[in-house]
């Protein structure tokens, strides 16, 4: 078992997320690419708050990753993705906050009203 970079899954995490995403052979429609080289890119963003545009080139096109991001969110892909890595105790990802994902210094400021979650955690209405 090789050792994961700190923004990626390891290979327990990856053997459970693997069969609730989208785009295995079998599924209807295209087949992804690389789930888990998709996914530890989307994690890498998270993770280390960059641009979409600074995505290492390892990971594929950012344009394409975040293009494929949207639309797992508005599937509510990422909602099952995180409901699932919750459940690890052990996971460093339970942790998210702004220690690890940074803001913009404009994100402090902005208009009020409801907005369309497209992923994360459900809130508690």
């Amino acid at each position: 078992m090789t050792r994961p970079s700190r923004y990626e899954l390891t290979d327990a995490q990856w053997q459970r997320l693997e069969e609730l995403l989208p785009g295995k052979a079998g599924d209807p429609g295209r087949s992804g690419v690389d789930n888990r080289n998709f996914v530890n890119g989307v994690l890498w963003v998270l993770r280390s708050g960059a641009r979409w545009s600074d995505l290492p080139e390892r990971y594929g096109k950012y344009k394409t990753v975040h293009k494929r991001f949207t639309r797992w969110a508005a599937a509510g892909v990422w909602e099952q993705v995180f409901a699932m890595l919750v459940k690890d105790r052990g996971n460093a990802y339970l942790l998210i906050d702004s220690t690890i994902v940074r803001a913009h210094q404009q994100a402090a400021t902005g208009k009020g009203g409801p907005r369309l979650r497209l992923w994360g955690v459900p809130e508690v209405v």
